[in-house]
Parts: C-alpha cells; sequence; structure tokens
C-alpha cells in the first residue's frame, strides 16, 4: 500500500472516530439535560403535593375553631344559666346540661377529629417538605453532573458546538419574613 492510500484510511478512521464521539457526547449531553428536567419536574409535583394539603388543612382547622368557638359559647350560657338559676332543681338540670353537652362535643363533635385530622395533616406537610427537600437535591445532583460533563475535556469542546451551557444551581430565595430590616423591627 502506498503512503498516500495510508494517510487516507487514517484521515477517514480518524474523522469516523471524532463524528461517533461526537455524536455520543451530544446525546450524553441531551440525556443530562432532560434528567435535569425530569427532576425539576419532580420538585414542582412535591410543591403542588404540598399546596394542595394547604386547603385541607385551612378547612380541619376552621372546622375545629368554629366548633370549639360554638362549645365554648354553650358551655357559657349554661354557666350564665347554672349561676342565675332561682332553685336548685334549675341549678341542677344546668350542670347535667353542661354534662349533656361535653358529652355530646366528645361523642358527636369533631373536634376531636379535627384534632387527629390536624394531627395527620401537619404530618403529611412536614412529609411534603421532605421529599421537596429529597426532590431538590436531586435536582441539584443532576445540574452538578451536567456541569462537570461539559467542563471536562474533550465534552467541554462538543458542549460548546453544540451550545450547551452551564446550568445555574436551584438557591432558595429569602423572604421578608426570614430577614426582617431594621426599620420594621419592634421593640418591646
Amino acid at each position: 500500500m502506498k503512503t498516500q492510500t495510508k494517510i487516507l484510511i487514517g484521515v477517514v478512521v480518524l474523522a469516523v472516530l471524532i463524528a461517533l464521539m461526537s455524536i455520543g457526547y451530544y446525546n450524553k449531553f441531551v440525556t443530562f439535560n432532560q434528567d435535569i428536567e425530569g427532576k425539576w419536574s419532580e420538585v414542582e409535583n412535591q410543591y403542588q403535593r404540598q399546596a394542595d394539603l394547604i386547603p385541607n388543612l385551612v378547612s380541619v382547622v376552621s372546622s375545629a375553631v368554629s366548633t370549639e368557638t360554638n362549645f365554648v359559647k354553650d358551655v357559657v350560657a349554661l354557666r350564665n344559666s347554672w349561676q342565675t338559676a332561682k332553685t336548685d332543681e334549675a341549678g341542677v338540670q344546668m350542670a347535667n346540661g353542661v354534662t349533656a353537652l361535653v358529652n355530646a362535643v366528645a361523642e358527636n363533635y369533631p373536634t376531636l377529629q379535627a384534632n387527629k385530622q390536624y394531627v395527620a395533616l401537619t404530618d403529611e406537610l412536614a412529609g411534603a417538605q421532605n421529599r421537596i427537600a429529597t426532590a431538590r437535591g436531586r435536582y441539584i445532583e443532576s445540574i452538578q453532573s451536567y456541569n462537570v460533563a461539559i467542563k471536562r475535556f474533550p465534552g467541554n469542546i462538543f458542549a460548546g458546538i453544540y451550545g450547551f451551557e452551564k446550568k445555574k444551581y436551584y438557591q432558595a430565595e429569602l423572604s421578608s419574613l426570614d430577614t426582617p430590616s431594621l426599620g420594621s423591627v419592634v421593640l418591646p
């Protein structure tokens, strides 16, 4: 074989190798990118799950407050009736009314169930927070893997050619409640 033929075969083999590497890196970056988008979708899914629990929590708390408010009003009215009773028999009836009311609340009012529901919902919210933190951690890990892949040689060359750029990591936003300004602090 002539030297020119050997050189030509070498150039073709090198071109095929570069083309295969290029395709491989492109597919790798697309996979990383899709993984990041999937992980962020899971973070949003967990945020939605948490948001869906909030109306239930508000409903349970509202129900418990309403029930407790009615119960307190009824007990106060019976107590006042007992204090102003003119006969002992009327006083006993009022005391029996308070006892009956307390038993009725324990058996029929949703306060006790609402407390269980409230505890269950707060447990669900705590679980949602944990799932959000886990999903965010996985999202950050995906970004880290992607960013490492596009910065390493020779991946950085192919990332530049195909336009794959560094992704920003998740950063929590501080609310105004977390960082009060000195002007908003009220001292006793």
